[in-house]
């Protein structure tokens, strides 16, 4: 049996691709706002603790790429410069800017792990059960966000919106490249 674009095999494989490089960028964001905020916030207390959360998530990523067999995006160098900048210029805006981009990306996040779950079924439990757990994860640091002061964040609806459109374009990007 031949792998086709469109099989599910094909498919499995870019989903770890893009799942690998979101949470990458997700790191990269959160040192972003770390190396602004330091520790001298609860806000950067919190994001601290979501960035260990994002970082096992990335660590479980990195190794299915290894025992997949499953090249990473060619655009990681991009992301990690991204993710990075994105971070830092939120921090610079304040906790509220900061929150207001893990809202939006999580957002995207819960969006894309829920298509995701929905396309696998039971094709591949090890890549579900990651999948959920990890979307889980992702919808408590959106309610940390949220409940951190996200929406007071100034312009929220357009830097929201921004931010989601720019983690759209990342994952179709990534899903290609």
């Amino acid at each position: 049996m031949s792998w086709k674009p469109g099989d599910a095999r094909e498919a499995m494989r870019t989903m770890v691709r893009v799942d690998q490089a979101g949470e990458y960028g997700a790191t990269r964001i959160y040192a972003g706002q770390l190396a602004v905020m330091g520790d001298r916030t609860p806000a950067a207390r919190q994001i601290a603790g979501m960035a260990i959360q994002e970082e096992r998530h990335r660590r479980f990523f990195d190794a299915m790429l290894v025992r997949r067999g499953v090249r990473p995006t060619a655009l990681q160098p991009f992301w990690d410069v991204a993710g990075f900048a994105l971070g830092a210029v939120t921090a610079a805006m304040g906790p509220s800017a900061a929150m207001a981009c893990t809202a939006a990306v999580e957002t995207e996040i819960d969006r894309h792990y829920s298509q995701q779950l929905a396309e696998l079924g039971a094709a591949d439990p090890e890549l579900s059960e990651a999948v959920a757990e990890f979307r889980a994860e992702e919808l408590e640091h959106l309610d940390t966000a949220i409940a951190s002061g996200a929406e007071q964040a100034p312009g929220y609806p357009v830097l929201a919106g921004l931010i989601r459109m720019g983690c759209r374009a990342a994952i179709a990007l990534s899903k290609r490249i």
